[in-house]
């Protein structure tokens, strides 16, 4: 759900609004609040100043600038304007005691349901087409596997046996099945914001930079808390591979910090799974190798923005699988 756009119509008949999805939620500007509740655009500015004031919401989470064409004589002139996520509309709504507020709210959160109902659909589609195709190949690798480990101390090949599932790993990359769910589908434990910064702070005496860990932004923070939201009871993210995954994306690609992110990225993402217990197996067996973490890491920080969903359905394969 990237850069959509919908019409909003008013109860009034008479209230239009374009609406813009993404990033899992929807955005308003101040002038397009004012138009939707009826109230001056001083008067929503006001109303937004106080729940960032009073400690309602988190600005850096809330909030981001898009540049924008507008017209002026005969110029085109570039501005930077504010958008306000789903959380800023209803608190303005809240404020100033707008029915229309009530109605937006339940059109946008139907809305992101539906974008979600139909994505998901969609990437089954997808994959039933694939279906044979790669019921064919698994089964194709089965017999090869069974045939290796047979042959395995004659021929002395149980090197790859040990390999095997990284190469049926590289197979369901290559063919678009990785996993899109994690399989711990439980109450996750999130660890406080405090605990995360206290694993950055002891790793500052083991790199050699007076910046290592030192935040830019509001966007660590903003990572931290992203993994845990979701709609009423519904997670965004079901399963805590889903949230590890999550989490260690964001923070690599928000850049939160003057140096370190991919290390404290990754720290931070074992942090999630050893406080949920996911961290090592049944066997007491660490679920990821130093060098599966830094590849993982690095393959993150490589790759592109449309890449996204990919990259994180490798992140959850992986954990799923070493399980």
């Amino acid at each position: 759900m990237e850069n959509l756009i919908e019409i909003y119509q008013g109860s009034d008949g008479q209230t239009q609004i374009e609406v813009k999805f993404e990033e899992e939620t929807v955005w308003l500007s101040q002038v397009q609040m004012a138009t939707l509740f009826n109230q001056s655009k001083q008067n929503i500015s006001l109303h937004i100043n106080n729940c960032y004031k009073e400690g309602e919401l988190e600005q850096e989470a809330t909030v981001k600038d898009s540049l924008t064409v507008q017209n002026e004589g005969k110029r085109k002139v570039e501005r930077k304007i504010n958008y306000y996520n789903l959380d800023v509309i209803i608190s303005v709504g809240y404020r100033v005691k707008s029915q229309h507020g009530t109605q937006f709210r339940q059109w946008a959160t139907q809305r992101l349901k539906d974008f979600l109902v139909q994505g998901y659909a969609i990437n089954e589609i997808r994959l039933s087409q694939k279906q044979q195709e790669v019921r064919t190949l698994k089964d194709g690798i089965r017999i090869l596997s069974r045939a290796i480990e047979q042959k395995a101390q004659d021929q002395n090949l149980d090197w790859l046996i040990h390999f095997a599932k990284g190469l049926e790993l590289l197979d369901d990359y290559d063919h678009e099945n990785l996993d899109k769910k994690g399989l711990t589908k439980r109450q996750a434990n999130y660890p406080e914001l405090a605990h995360y910064q206290e694993v950055i702070f002891a790793m500052r005496s083991d790199f050699e930079s007076g910046v290592f860990g030192k935040e830019k932004d509001g966007s660590f923070e903003s990572a931290v808390a992203q993994i845990s939201k979701g709609f009423g009871e519904e997670d965004f993210y079901p399963t805590l591979e889903e949230k590890a995954a999550t989490l260690l994306y964001l923070i690599v690609k928000n850049h939160g910090f003057v140096d370190g992110n991919k290390r404290i990225a990754a720290a931070c993402f074992l942090l999630f799974l050893q406080s949920n217990e996911l961290l090592h197996n049944e066997e007491g067996v660490s679920i990821i190798s130093n060098d599966a973490l830094a590849c993982l890491t690095l393959f993150i920080a490589s790759s592109k923005p449309e890449e996204m969903v990919t990259v994180k359905k490798l992140v959850i394969s992986v954990l799923n699988r070493n399980n």
